[in-house]
């Protein structure tokens, strides 16, 4: 289950949104091609967040130079692709400054999230995951009914459902939350706390932006789909496109 794209278009060109996944990118070619894995290590060691680290009050900058380091292409990519679908939208809506103020918070209360249940943990942190999770949860306060083209994969083949954002933006959070009580905060892997909380701390600074519009009017007024007339793509409209993998 991939989000690949929604149906919610910006009237604006999102400047900072592409400058957040340009930076993201030109970081991550700096360092990631060039270095082995025990070079990666102590590089991540350095500049990712590391919680017995930060509390005892080393290194407190890598709250936000984490968010900008990222463990291999995949990693990179997936949250790139989540920024791009999600980002534009709520920059549109809180302008550019606003936009990237509330990035970097929403990233560094993902990254206390993620301390705070294991603080003598020695494992980095790395990711931009955090952030662009409260940007998921800010774009869930204000658009939950725009439709996102999920892309299920099964085993012989694909297909594509346009679905509301409050079922995708929901079973998501359901899946961190799930994840992170069932898997022991000392082991590596996904920091699903750091999903969570920065997902929660996107829906409480999007609030401002939601009361601005009106709140509840707001959401009677669009019927929680974006405020201006949704993209059409053909693979919605079709009876459920399916297309097979070739072997």
């Amino acid at each position: 289950m991939f989000p690949i794209r929604d149906h919610n278009p910006s009237g604006r060109t999102p400047y900072v949104t592409i400058a957040l996944i340009a930076i993201n990118i030109l970081v991550f070619l700096a360092y990631f091609p060039t270095q082995d894995d025990w070079q990666l290590q102590g590089f991540f060691m350095t500049w990712g967040l590391v919680p017995a680290r930060f509390t005892a009050g080393e290194g407190l900058e890598t709250l936000v130079t984490s968010m900008f380091l990222h463990g291999g292409w995949m990693h990179l990519a997936g949250n790139m692709l989540f920024l791009w679908i999600y980002g534009d939208n709520l920059e549109e809506e809180m302008g550019p400054v606003g936009f990237l103020a509330f990035y970097l918070a929403a990233g560094a209360a993902a990254g206390i999230a993620q301390v705070l249940p294991e603080p003598g943990s020695a494992i980095p942190m790395v990711g931009a995951s955090g952030a662009i999770a409260g940007v998921m949860g800010g774009y869930l306060l204000l658009f939950p009914r725009a439709k996102v083209d999920v892309l299920f994969i099964f085993i012989i083949f694909f297909r594509i459902f346009a679905i509301p954002a409050w079922i995708v933006l929901g079973l998501w959070l359901g899946i961190q939350i799930f994840s992170g009580v069932s898997t022991p905060s000392d082991e590596g892997g996904v920091a699903y706390w750091a999903h969570v909380g920065g997902f929660v701390a996107g829906l409480v600074l999007t609030l401002p932006v939601w009361l601005r519009r009106g709140a509840r009017g707001y959401w009677q007024a669009t019927a929680g789909h974006p405020p201006h007339p949704e993209t059409h793509f053909e693979a919605a409209r079709s009876n459920v496109p399916l297309i097979r993998r070739k072997h």
